[in-house]
């Protein structure tokens, strides 16, 4: 029983730091060039990553076919 608890509260802990962890860094912003670059660049795949994974679901078409020939 005493186990339980204590693995239950070292899950706990540990999922509270990491919010922590997250929640400090998503506050921050970059202040040099290099820095704006990078997030420029990550903002960027993830808007590819999005059109590419959402794109052939939206109009029932996929690449290389044509929407025209569905029925």
């Amino acid at each position: 029983m005493v186990s339980v608890v204590v693995f239950l509260v070292l899950m706990l802990g540990a999922a509270l730091l990491s919010a922590v962890t997250v929640l400090r860094r998503r506050n921050r912003t970059t202040s040099n060039a290099d820095g704006l670059l990078i997030e420029q660049a990550h903002r960027d795949q993830a808007h590819v990553a999005r059109y590419a994974y959402r794109h052939p679901f939206v109009d029932g078409s996929f690449p290389g076919g044509s929407s025209g020939s569905r029925r």
